[in-house]
């Protein structure tokens, strides 16, 4: 190993964290084209990219910095720029690191090997039970093999040389680990950025100029089709909150082995200060006792759960230009309560804005559907709410994770209603009673959710074959609920055929937001199709105006 690099300072992990950054965006249409349903709105890559350019920018300012200065300005720049659960996770990934990194200023191999670990550590608490065959797997299984590399060589780059090979060969693997990913050939997107992100750093600490290979296995580079996941909700109450820790270094090991006893779904994360657990379970009262032993109660909700069944299945796709616009240099004001309650609301169009606005939302943030805001976005609009809570609808489940990355962040209480679809979100905010409890405002406000069918027509972003369905470029793709219903080239023989399904389900109430890609005149001939098929419907009409979905129907 005689020449390697054995050892590397604050301004080489700039490098190659500023290098990884630039990587991720060059390549990042190629991840999100691993998403493996053929809907135009993949955006893993475009998720990895923003929280990186993220941390890119705010490491560019700086000049001789240690390798812990570095390492915490990344962290804590990526923790606010994170978007999508793709972007948390990394972000989760590289606080690991930063905090192994604390006080160093160099790092060899063995350090590497016990920083990789920390990124692994972190993550992995904050998602208990993940699936195999993920990005998780992809870090976890490199950094495994960079700790048994380190045992015979402590060199820094012989060290992280063995973990992109080891983490190459890893995202080989999860296309047999998940059936979803064998059945359409590809590799994990997140798994694929991660290599990325390791194939740069290596490139930087090699002095070699940065380029991304094209693969390491003969893989499709692009997915077929997918299946929808559908979570079995068995315990009954989502319950999160957040403590002040008794001390920095508390060990919250045990904490977690008792809430895996009475619940499922766990997610803690941590900072020096505090933690705050996820946990679905039956006795909430219980997993908040418990918790008392680490330190300081501050925070707590507690919600009452059905069946989740509107998943949205779709990924989404990067947009045309980078949306990032923030001023670290300005500080964030803190809007003053004027009110108990505020609601801050994620939605893409004009129009559905406007809805959001009269049922009373304070602040919108433009995102969802073609782009997940980040938590800086989202973080902004909440300090921005003159109330002492905010109720924040994600209305996409790839921006509830983003959203609840703002609760430790602010001196304000942040109530994340899960709301994954537009539709849920405007029915929970339909059922918002300003004078009602905390606790029965929340209930209210879920419970509403679960009641609301959505439907979505997109158009098909290339050929597929997914569950029978022969799919081909630019056909209509009917999405109802978490399921594909249907695709063709005539859209009104689905609109008729969606029609006909609401009408054996005794829809009551059913409303046509039309897209930005349709006229007037031919949401009022789809608003026909449903009215003269479900005829004790009461039917409505909204110009949503959002981009790529031609229309978003809900039902209840």
């Amino acid at each position: 190993m005689t020449g390697l690099r054995t050892k590397i300072d604050g301004q080489t992990l700039q490098q190659m964290l500023i290098g990884a950054a630039a990587v991720v965006e060059k390549y990042k249409q190629q991840i999100n084209e691993l998403n493996v349903f053929p809907v135009p709105d993949g955006d893993t890559g475009t998720n990895m990219s923003m929280t990186l350019n993220t941390a890119a920018a705010e490491l560019q300012k700086l000049n001789g910095a240690t390798l812990t200065k570095v390492a915490d300005t990344a962290a804590s720049a990526m923790l606010r720029g994170a978007r999508g659960n793709s972007g948390v996770i990394l972000s989760l990934l590289l606080r690991g690191i930063s905090k192994s990194l604390k006080g160093l200023e160099e790092c060899d191999g063995a350090q590497l090997a016990s920083a990789l670990q920390g990124g692994v550590d972190a993550a992995y608490k904050a998602v208990m039970k993940p699936t195999e065959g993920t990005i998780l797997t992809v870090a976890r299984v490199s950094a495994e093999d960079a700790a048994a590399a380190a045992e015979n060589d402590s060199g820094f780059e012989a060290v992280l040389a063995a973990a992109y090979v080891s983490a190459a060969d890893a995202l080989a693997q999860t296309v047999h680990q998940n059936p979803v990913l064998e059945k359409a050939g590809v590799v994990d997107a997140g798994g694929k950025g991660w290599l990325y992100v390791l194939e740069a750093m290596l490139a930087v600490t090699r002095g070699e100029e940065i380029a991304a290979s094209a693969g390491t296995a003969p893989i499709k580079e692009q997915a077929d089709f997918t299946d929808f996941d559908t979570e079995d909700i068995t315990f009954a109450y989502d319950t999160v909150f957040i403590v002040r820790k008794a001390y920095e270094d508390i060990d919250l090991s045990p904490l977690r082995r008792y809430l895996d006893t009475i619940g499922d779904s766990i997610v803690i994360g941590e900072d020096d200060e505090s933690f705050k657990v996820h946990v679905h379970t039956n006795i909430p009262g219980s997993a908040l006792t418990e918790s008392q032993k680490y330190g300081t109660l501050e925070l707590a909700k507690i919600e009452n759960m059905q069946m989740q069944h509107d998943d949205l299945a779709a990924g989404k796709k990067a947009r045309s230009t980078d949306d990032l616009e923030e001023d670290e240099e300005v500080p964030q004001s803190v809007a003053a309560p004027e009110k108990k309650y505020g609601m801050v609301a994620v939605c893409a169009g004009a129009g559905l804005a406007d809805v959001f606005r009269e049922l009373g939302a304070d602040n919108i943030i433009e995102g969802g559907q073609t782009m997940n805001p980040s938590t800086q976005d989202i973080l902004e609009k909440v300090n921005a709410t003159p109330s002492e809570t905010v109720f924040v609808f994600p209305n996409n489940k790839n921006i509830i994770m983003a959203a609840e990355q703002t609760i430790p962040l602010t001196e304000k209480k942040v109530i994340v209603i899960p709301s994954k679809t537009v539709p849920q979100g405007i029915s929970a905010m339909l059922m918002f009673d300003p004078d009602a409890s905390e606790d029965d405002a929340v209930a209210a406000m879920t419970d509403a959710m679960q009641n609301v069918t959505t439907i979505q027509i997109t158009y098909a972003a290339r050929d597929s074959d997914f569950d029978g369905h022969d799919i081909h470029a630019g056909e209509y793709l009917a999405l109802y609920g978490s399921a594909l219903f249907g695709n063709d080239a005539d859209v009104d023989k689905l609109l008729s055929g969606l029609a006909d399904r609401l009408k054996d389900e005794g829809s009551e109430f059913i409303t046509v937001y039309y897209g930005a890609d349709i006229t007037e005149e031919q949401a009022t001939a789809a608003a026909a199709i449903f009215s003269e098929r479900c005829p004790n419907a009461e039917v409505s009409v909204i110009n949503g105006g959002q981009p790529v979905y031609y229309y978003l129907i809900s039902a209840e």
